[in-house]
């Protein structure tokens, strides 16, 4: 069973943006000390209570502006269908609009569940406001004040209202996904992999809204390849908007333990395939960056020139093995698995507390941490403590004098010491005695 989906919409500034934040708990940034990392954060996970959803922020509608309207309808509508439960955000200060009206004529075309929040209702002097919205129409309507927290749990007891606990299909197996912009050859890349000799496809593959899974083996053991490709409603349409394909790209990230990033080696890297490796990073996923349709390209000696390009761009994530291959021509193919499994071995792996510790030890040995007004940072300890990322807590007398420079130095002697390619690894500091 896939997590329900909950979409925001409706016209600018009417706090979609703090009630998302708010909702989520937290306020989403992407990763912000890395340049060319997209900060707009437009679908996050959520949870209350016992259940746990995936929540999709659309930008504000506006009739009045031509200019921007036609994408960000497109985009909204997009959410629309994406979504199990949409909550039609208003403003209660201002009141009904011909934008709300707008939005409204957008959601009478879907049988969804419709739940219209009236957003800055924080005193009485606006409460009789949320009367004129009944014109919309519409069954449900909550008052909320998203910046103070005011009927928050209201609104979530109805968003949740008809939601199942999520058990995760195929829990056991290794999940990997294919994600990238539109046109990079996410589905040819898919066919090739399946139609591979090694590869056997089951009968009982299984199509979702946002993408299909398609349980195969391959070398004797069972795989779930997520295609976020796969949806073909409404032709091409699903692929003109980039920001669409984050959507689905977010979801398919979200369930798989191994994220294949593909780029098209015919138009080079451009800013968007870097927002999409960003949010595999912020989700702590394995990667394997696939340069595809390498049989366009006329030097193949520009392997080298190509892979420069690709670390001055990806500087965020410098662990990621790259795989060169045509899904075309299905040259090199049988590269990928093998890089495949080799990430998700690293994204498991445990290290014993031991070796950890001595080759943290040599590391402090071999260059000692800078004293910061007269005070040195100590190492009393480190372990291990997870894995899918790997992560490491360190035992220290204050993780104030912690530098990100030297903190980026253990991280490289561990990688140095352990095989970690493939995954990110996090590094944990705290005091001693701290919980």
């Amino acid at each position: 069973m896939k997590k329900p989906v909950v979409a925001l919409v409706g016209r600018p500034n009417v706090g979609k943006s703090t009630l998302f934040n708010k909702i989520v708990g937290k306020k989403i940034s992407i990763i912000e000390d890395i340049p060319g990392i997209t900060r707009d954060r437009i679908y996050a996970d959520a949870e209350y209570g016992k259940y746990k959803f995936s929540l999709i922020d659309t930008g504000g509608i506006d009739m009045g502006n031509e200019k921007f309207n036609n994408e960000i309808k497109l985009q909204a509508e997009m959410a629309i269908e994406e979504a199990d439960v949409i909550v039609f955000v208003v403003d209660g200060k201002e009141g009904l609009t011909s934008n709300d009206l707008a939005v409204r004529d957008m959601l009478r075309k879907t049988k969804k569940k419709v739940i219209v929040a009236i957003n800055k209702i924080d005193n009485n002097k606006h409460i009789d406001n949320m009367y004129d919205f009944y014109e919309l129409g519409l069954l449900n309507y909550i008052n909320i004040s998203a910046e103070h927290n005011i009927g928050i749990g209201d609104l979530l007891d109805e968003i949740v209202k008809d939601f199942n606990e999520v058990e995760e299909e195929y829990q056991n197996l290794l999940k990997f996904c294919v994600i990238g912009r539109p046109n990079v050859g996410k589905s040819s890349l898919v066919n090739a992999l399946l139609n591979e000799e090694r590869v056997i496809v089951s009968d009982n593959a299984g199509t979702t809204r946002d993408a299909v899974d398609t349980l195969f083996t391959y070398d004797k053991k069972e795989y779930v390849l997520i295609d976020t490709a796969g949806m073909r409603k409404k032709g091409k349409i699903y692929e003109s908007t980039e920001k669409y394909s984050l959507i689905r790209s977010m979801r398919a990230i979200d369930r798989s333990d191994v994220c294949l990033i593909v780029l098209n080696a015919e138009e080079g890297i451009i800013e968007h395939d870097k927002h999409i490796a960003g949010y595999a990073l912020e989700s702590g996923k394995a990667v394997v960056l696939v340069v595809n349709k390498w049989d366009t390209v006329e030097n193949k000696n520009d392997i080298r020139k190509f892979k420069e390009e690709i670390k001055n761009n990806f500087q965020f994530m410098p662990y990621a093995p790259i795989v060169f291959l045509s899904a075309l021509t299905k040259k090199r193919i049988h590269t990928l698995m093998p890089e495949v499994l080799k990430a998700y071995e690293n994204t498991t792996k445990e290290i014993k507390t031991s070796l950890l510790n001595n080759v943290i030890m040599d590391a402090v040995s071999l260059n000692p941490p800078p004293s910061y007004k007269g005070k040195r940072l100590k190492i009393f300890f480190t372990s291990q403590t997870g894995t899918k990322p790997p992560k490491f807590i360190f035992n220290v007398n204050n993780k104030g004098l912690v530098h990100f420079s030297y903190e980026r130095y253990l991280e490289n002697k561990i990688r140095e010491n352990f095989d970690f390619e493939g995954t990110p690894i996090i590094l944990q500091f705290k005091n001693r005695g701290e919980e």
